[in-house]
């Protein structure tokens, strides 16, 4: 009875560093790109930021949860809420754009107000531990449908936070600021609240074993590295064409095409990632019923084709509309690909797929934003990285199912490899 307590309270543990994270990431995606435009950078240099921020998050967390399970989960996610405080505190505090430069590539910032650095893999390599593989994608929805709805509480309070700012006086650059002292405040109660973790969080002692092999010894890998190596390569490919729609991108493109504030952004966000939210709970059910690849890709064409639309509408009101449209299945796919790649390598890589898997998207991710800038520097093209993304996604759709439709139901393959 002891010991199932424990799990529950690393259950809601985990769930609560996640909900308290993605707030903190929905509100600086959402200011993001406002905020750096108003320190008076360039749309390159703009572009340039966003790219080191995906990019040394990349190195870091390839780094981190690589070692996760060797060295120990907790004191890899501690060591990341570290990174997070420092790239909240130095945007806070300057304006250089080499200090920002320097915050970008070591600290933990997210432009897209989706998931970065080490916390999602160490943190999914825990839950799969604790819960039964029947229980794991549902539960996956769930974590999903906690941080989307954070994101989307994140965007909203940041936007109508700034606006009441500025309408007692304040500047717009100062009424963005104080946003960066909170991110940097919630990573230090992440940080607090890794350390409650119990012991049932970690990696089986398998995992603490040495080995001749460079994939075990350097990635975390063994059996399961074929397939972890083929999912990473299609999940860059997907992160690079979502690069070019992080958040913070799509909400300057609402503010310069239909002149939108940041209070109008917060809301259009906060039913977005609301709207997404919800749609993760159908996964399950779905997975229950198609099989979790057929769920990836089922439900993520008809998302990118609404992507497509968004730049094509004339009004706000229809922008709006096909944005929420998209958001309303975009993530479906999320916990059927994350249930994925737990179950098709062994419990003692789990931190290390998930990681690489991680890693891969975010290397996608960080190609992309540096074109982008291009873009926005340029009314004429602002509305060229939905079509780039749409494209790029659907491309990764066919090639996806493609390559995993044949395979072996994911909870048989995990449950033979046990």
């Amino acid at each position: 009875m002891a010991f199932r307590r424990a799990l529950l309270s690393d259950v809601a543990l985990l769930f609560t560093t996640r909900v308290l994270r993605l707030f903190a990431y929905g509100a600086i995606s959402l200011v993001l790109v406002l905020y750096l435009s108003g320190l008076g950078l360039s749309g390159e240099r703009i572009g340039v930021l966003l790219t080191m921020t995906l990019a040394g998050d990349t190195v870091l967390s390839l780094l981190i949860t690589t070692a996760a399970d060797r060295i120990g989960r907790k004191r890899m996610l501690i060591a990341g809420a570290g990174l997070m405080i420092l790239g909240g505190a130095v945007f806070a505090l300057t304006g250089d754009f080499i200090l920002l430069l320097v915050a970008a590539t070591l600290g933990v910032i997210s432009p897209s107000g989706n998931e970065v650095g080490p916390f999602l893999a160490i943190e999914q390599a825990a839950l799969a531990e604790i819960v039964s593989p029947k229980e794991r994608t549902g539960v996956f929805a769930w974590y999903q449908l906690a941080g989307s709805l954070a994101t989307a509480a994140g965007s909203l309070l940041c936007g109508w936070a700034a606006r009441l700012l500025e309408d007692r006086g304040w500047e717009e650059l100062a009424s963005i600021r104080p946003i960066f002292f909170l991110y940097a405040g919630i990573g230090m109660v992440l940080g607090v609240l890794f350390v409650m973790l119990s012991p049932a969080a970690e990696a089986p002692l398998l995992s603490r074993e040495g080995s001749a092999s460079f994939t075990r010894r350097i990635l975390g890998l063994h059996k399961s590295r074929g397939v972890v190596f083929r999912l990473s390569a299609l999940f860059a490919l997907d992160a690079f064409a979502g690069g070019f729609v992080l958040q913070s991108v799509i909400a300057f493109w609402f503010h310069v095409r239909f002149g939108a504030d940041a209070a109008q952004l917060g809301e259009i966000f906060f039913a977005a990632n609301v709207l997404a939210g919800f749609s993760a709970l159908a996964a399950a059910a779905l997975a229950r019923r198609i099989g979790l690849v057929n769920t990836m890709v089922f439900t993520h064409v008809p998302s990118n084709m609404l992507l497509i639309l968004v730049p094509l509408m004339p009004t706000l009101e229809l922008a709006i509309t096909a944005l929420l449209l998209r958001f309303a299945i975009s993530q479906m796919d999320v916990p059927a690909r994350q249930s994925f790649t737990a179950a098709v390598v062994l419990p003692d890589e789990r931190a290390a797929a998930a990681g690489i898997t991680g890693v891969a998207r975010t290397t996608g991710a960080a190609l992309s934003p540096v074109l982008a800038g291009y873009f926005l520097s340029s009314v004429s093209l602002l509305s060229l990285p939905f079509i780039i993304a749409g494209v790029s996604k659907l491309a990764y759709d066919g090639l996806l199912y493609k390559a995993f439709r044949g395979l072996k139901p994911p909870e048989e393959t995990n449950e033979s490899t046990r």
